[in-house]
């Protein structure tokens, strides 16, 4: 028999156990995400280390003219653009140098789960999602933490022999009325800055509400 084999950590845990700001910041983050705790928060901290780390090396290399940097950087760039992190055409080394974490954590199943409005809130999604109710590209995922591709996004569904695919469900009636709220807070925060745009346009043309 050979010797017991343990998955290694695949984060990296804070620095300093004790530092109000930072407890301050996850704590406001695992509320919005709807996690389980900070070690999701760390996970995504992490992966985000990694990008920008191989970021910095690979522009660093660029700059001396190394052919294989520049292989190496298209296909980080196509890897952050089929997560989501990126748009699909047009995006670079530096655009990975400024994500941040939500960026990461937004691509998670169960935040993708209730944006869809197939959950009413952000903790119901991660309970349908461990009770096997969330097909993904026609097969049951019951991780939370799974990063939705940008090719998988649409095809994010109920299982077809779970009860939430009956439109009459109380669950999807809440579900619907949730998404339909979030539309209209979305749609008047748009317009509240849209309308703050202009203004500040106005003001610094010169016009003023006399004049209009």
């Amino acid at each position: 028999m050979g010797d017991p084999k343990f998955s290694r950590k695949s984060y990296d845990t804070p620095s300093h156990p004790w530092q109000g700001a930072r407890i301050q910041a996850e704590n406001a983050i695992v509320s919005q995400f709807g996690l389980k705790n900070k070690t999701e928060v760390w996970k995504a901290d992490t992966m985000l280390r990694n990008f920008r780390k191989q970021s910095r090396e690979l522009q660093a290399r660029l700059r001396t003219g190394d052919a294989q940097a520049k292989i190496e950087a298209d296909a980080l760039i196509a890897r952050c653009s089929r997560m989501g992190l990126l748009p699909p055409t047009g995006g670079d080394l530096n655009d990975i140098l400024v994500l941040k974490s939500e960026d990461i954590l937004s691509r998670r199943l169960q935040t993708v789960v209730f944006q869809k409005g197939l959950a009413s809130t952000v903790k119901q999604a991660r309970q349908i999602i461990n009770h096997g109710h969330i097909f993904v590209s026609g097969h049951k995922v019951t991780v939370p933490g799974y990063i939705v591709l940008r090719s998988e996004e649409s095809t994010v569904e109920y299982n077809p022999v779970s009860p939430f695919t009956d439109e009459l469900h109380p669950m999807r009636a809440a579900a619907d009325a949730e998404a339909a709220a979030r539309r209209e807070a979305r749609e008047a925060a748009r317009a509240e800055e849209d309308a703050a745009a202009a203004r500040a346009d106005a003001e610094e043309a010169g016009i003023t509400a006399q004049d209009e």
